[in-house]
């Protein structure tokens, strides 16, 4: 009687085990997401004496792996979502002004069009997007063109930074051979 209370117990285990779904994880995506904040500590530590968040920044950063990519792999003259995968969001906790334009708090896609020596920012309303595809250009509320700042070193992976100039924060794109930078007034 033992032998066949274990067997039915064994049993039920194996159906239950076999039963459960299993999960399949996604592998690690090629273009991890990273997060830049202005200012760039302001999340680092929960002390009082850290400033809030006033800008954040949510992309993918695809790496350059011997491409050539301004001109090639982003081609000159179309939109383009600033990293890879979804579209790059950018967050603004305080109303800002960026060239002349006041854009109030709340989040945005951030797009650009990058030219060999110039660049065109865009800030869209349209959120949750993947890429560029469906990027509607009645939804911006920025354009701003900046200029492209070449560097010696090249930038592996898409990064993006901030520095600061008085009440401007400077959001700095790099990648391969190209920065940018676009000055966002922090009222």
């Amino acid at each position: 009687m033992k032998k066949l209370s274990l067997l039915a117990v064994t049993l039920f285990a194996a159906f239950t085990v076999q039963a459960q779904e299993v999960v399949k994880f996604a592998p690690l995506d090629a273009s991890p997401v990273d997060i830049a904040y202005f200012p760039n500590k302001a999340v680092k530590f929960k002390k009082t004496d850290n400033p809030s968040p006033v800008i954040k920044v949510i992309y993918a950063r695809p790496s350059a792996k011997g491409r050539a990519i301004f001109g090639d792999l982003i081609k000159y003259g179309e939109v383009w979502r600033v990293g890879a995968n979804e579209n790059t969001e950018i967050k603004f906790y305080k109303p800002v002004t960026i060239d002349g334009k006041k854009i109030p708090a709340g989040t945005y896609s951030l797009f650009a069009i990058p030219e060999k020596d110039k660049w065109t920012i865009i800030i869209n309303k349209e959120i949750d997007l993947w890429g560029a595809y469906a990027y509607d250009e009645s939804k911006d509320l920025v354009r701003v063109s900046v200029p492209v700042k070449p560097v010696s070193n090249v930038i592996e992976a898409l990064s993006i930074a901030f520095t600061t100039q008085g009440s401007v924060a400077n959001l700095v794109i790099g990648w391969d051979k190209t920065t940018v930078e676009v000055p966002i007034t922090i009222k």
